[in-house]
């Protein structure tokens, strides 16, 4: 099973409540995420205990330059972001290099899947 997993703490709520429904991440993650997989949100640093969150369904992926995201995108990802560059400054910032207009990004749609106890 494949895991998006958030590093921030700080996410645990806006997914909870379903406010964070994509992630942009940095590159072509078309490989790795197909629309129709299940994987485990989870929350934690790298190399060290996560929280799962809970699991989804990739509802999409796109990959696309920087420069070509959507508000919808972005505040999707973000609900307190609404511009490229706050998501330019905020790529920039996790991936601790320079990120540019013109570099690719994979957006993942994901929706979260509700499992109801079996009825026997």
């Amino acid at each position: 099973m494949y895991a998006l997993n958030f590093y921030s703490p700080l996410f645990i709520d806006q997914l909870r409540k379903g406010r964070k429904t994509a992630t942009i991440r940095l590159g072509d993650k078309a490989h790795k995420y197909k629309k129709g997989q299940l994987v485990w949100v989870t929350v934690g640093h790298r190399h060290g205990p996560r929280q799962r969150i809970f699991t989804a369904i990739i509802d999409d992926v796109t990959v696309k330059p920087v420069r070509e995201l959507t508000q919808r995108e972005i505040e999707r990802d973000n609900p307190e972001f609404r511009l490229v560059e706050d998501t330019l400054h905020f790529l920039s910032h996790i991936y601790s290099r320079e990120v540019a207009l013109d570099d690719n990004v994979s957006v993942i749609h994901f929706s979260e899947v509700i499992e109801f106890p079996s009825l026997k």
